[in-house]
């Protein structure tokens, strides 16, 4: 940030963060290729860089928009991580899933000549921090941005009002969007309200549940998605019973049922351990089998934007993927992968219920 007050205008800031950003993911890449760093610290170094980017930014989007617009009515607004971002671990090609969220405070309109309500005003500003980090300049573009998991889906206004936002997670959220929110964070904005929806966050979520109707709706999610996602090639680790999304799924359901706030994956899966009494071995398998998908899953990111198939790897690309996950060989790999799978599909089927059949 201290770099972006020094430059002159707002499109010369959007550039140097791009410019930035570029040399420390190429140079997060270059670690992880050269096994420096491993696939976790590669994951938890690109969702640093992506907040920071976020957090650098937010005030210069803010400020340029208030100069046309009038300052932020009310107490201003702050930006939620979500899914991967939230939960500090992105591969090298993640998009961001943000929400943004404001407290008016009473307040209906901006303060200048020609003043925008309220609600257009947070909606037009959250726009701007879009186009801001996804549009294409002459430095390209930072992220892509996602905003889906915001309350109401596409149906939603673009931002949320503080009242709003607790209203609809405490009444109205699906258990899917409780199941999401344990992974949500603050990274930019006004620090009050940060405070302020972190509390709520945490006491929302210590809240007793159902437990039958999380596990019915979660077991109809994971059927929802095997259907609509099944798994791909063999080394795609990330759709498909017992890979990567069933294992963030379970362990999701299992911090939302221990009532704990925690949103990064290993502890994330201590709660789901703990909530459905696994045993040690099943236990140290869900643990293993996500560090090997998420193994899989980082470097195939790094390495093609493509699904990863054994039939198209190259000779070098090969070579980094089975010294990262210390296997020998990929059909190996391949074994490894599909083994691990069978056996965390059966351990959540066990606590959750089983996917229906295929027939």
């Amino acid at each position: 940030k201290s770099e972006l007050v020094s430059l002159d205008d707002y499109e010369s800031r959007l550039d140097r963060t791009r410019v930035w950003a570029r040399e420390w993911h190429f140079r997060i890449g270059v670690h992880h290729l050269r096994g420096i760093i491993d696939a976790n610290v590669a994951g938890r170094q690109y969702a640093e860089l992506a907040a920071a980017c976020v957090r650098a930014l937010w005030p210069f989007v803010v400020v340029a928009f208030g100069e046309k617009h009038g300052p932020p009515p009310g107490r201003g607004a702050v930006v939620i991580a979500m899914g991967s971002l939230g939960a500090e671990k992105l591969n090298a090609t993640s998009d961001l899933d943000l929400i943004v969220v404001y407290d008016a405070d009473g307040v209906e309109t901006s303060e200048v000549r020609r003043p925008l309500a309220t609600r257009s005003y947070y909606a037009r500003l959250t726009q701007a921090l879009v186009t801001a980090i996804s549009a294409p300049t002459a430095e390209g573009r930072l992220y892509e941005v996602d905003m889906r998991l915001r309350p109401s889906g596409r149906q939603g206004p673009v931002a949320t009002a503080l009242s709003a936002f607790k209203t609809y997670q405490e009444t109205e959220a699906w258990t899917w969007e409780h199941l999401a929110l344990t992974r949500a964070r603050v990274i930019a904005g006004e620090f009050d309200i940060g405070v302020e929806l972190t509390a709520f966050r945490s006491a929302l979520l210590g809240k007793s549940r159902d437990r039958s109707k999380v596990l019915l709706d979660v077991a109809e999610m994971r059927a929802r998605l095997a259907t609509a996602k099944p798994a791909g090639s063999t080394l795609d680790v990330k759709m498909g019973p017992g890979r990567l999304q069933d294992v963030e799924l379970f362990a999701q359901t299992g911090a939302l049922l221990e009532g704990k706030a925690a949103r990064t994956l290993g502890e994330q899966l201590t709660s789901a351990i703990n909530v459905f009494g696994l045993s040690d071995e099943d236990g140290s398998a869900l643990t293993r089998a996500a560090g090997l998908f998420w193994g899989v899953q980082s470097a195939a990111r790094l390495i093609s934007k493509d699904q990863l198939s054994s039939d198209a790897t190259g000779a070098s690309a090969e070579a980094f993927l089975l010294r990262d996950l210390n296997i020998e060989t990929v059909f190996a790999l391949e074994e490894e992968v599909v083994k691990t799978s069978e056996t965390i599909a059966a351990i959540i089927d066990k606590a959750i219920g089983p996917l229906p059949s295929a027939d």
